[in-house]
């Protein structure tokens, strides 16, 4: 799939290095390679974005990465944007919080810092410390590849499902009673996404409820994929 858009890989008439068909399965371990090769663009950490609607398998997709790259011995760090969220209406904080207390203190070579949002409490709790020292920091959530990040990022993977599979995922892990709550942010992340051009931006689309045979551990199953080129100065 051939991108235009400088934000995705590559400026008008590069061709991107993979491309794939949809449902098509593709090992962890190609996209690693590729992040590898490529190189570090916050500090001597290299970072993967993973991002796409509330319910969609991001948690997962990041969970998977990040035991393929530790299968590596890739010092490797995730951080949860669920975590960094002031509760439902604090995304765009959370991601201001990544932003300028991890992503550019690591740019900087310094360590990274925040705090856990404590969803009970309703408050910020413990604080977290992310060494200068990670060769690979995986970001997975919403918010998690909005633009401000992208000149730091290696790769970027969109998740994505059906609304009736996210609700249903979402109500069977927060309760009926947050229903209200997961239709409002479903609302909010819709309009958030298409200010962001989030997904269009995406270097991979991985489908977040594969039909396709694929070995969950090794493999995601993918609807595109156009992964940056290595020569390029700009992801």
């Amino acid at each position: 799939m051939e991108s235009t858009d400088p934000d995705r890989g590559g400026g008008a008439g590069k061709v991107p290095s993979t491309a794939a068909d949809h449902g098509s399965s593709l090992t962890i371990d190609s996209l690693l390679d590729s992040v590898q090769t490529g190189p570090a663009r916050l500090g001597r950490t290299r970072l993967i974005g993973v991002d796409g609607p509330a319910g969609s398998g991001k948690t997962t997709v990041a969970a998977l990465l990040q035991a393929r790259a530790e299968a590596r011995d890739l010092n490797t760090y995730l951080i949860h944007m669920d975590d960094l969220y002031d509760g439902w209406s604090g995304a765009e904080r959370g991601f201001a919080l990544l932003r300028d207390h991890v992503l550019q203190r690591l740019s900087d070579g310094r360590e990274g810092r925040y705090r856990r949002y404590d969803w009970y409490a309703g408050a910020y709790a413990e604080l977290h410390v992310v060494p200068n020292t990670v060769e690979l920091l995986i970001v997975e959530g919403v918010t998690a590849c909005d633009r401000d990040a992208a000149h730091w990022q290696s790769l970027r993977l969109w998740v994505e499902t059906t609304n009736e599979i996210r609700l249903d995922r979402g109500i069977e892990r927060d309760g009926e009673a947050l229903r209200d709550h997961w239709l409002d942010w479903m609302r909010w992340e819709r309009d958030h996404f298409a200010e962001q051009n989030t997904r269009a931006r995406a270097h991979v689309i991985v489908d977040g409820a594969p039909s396709v045979p694929h070995d969950p551990a090794l493999e995601l199953v993918t609807k595109s994929v156009a992964l940056p080129p290595h020569d390029s100065a700009a992801s």
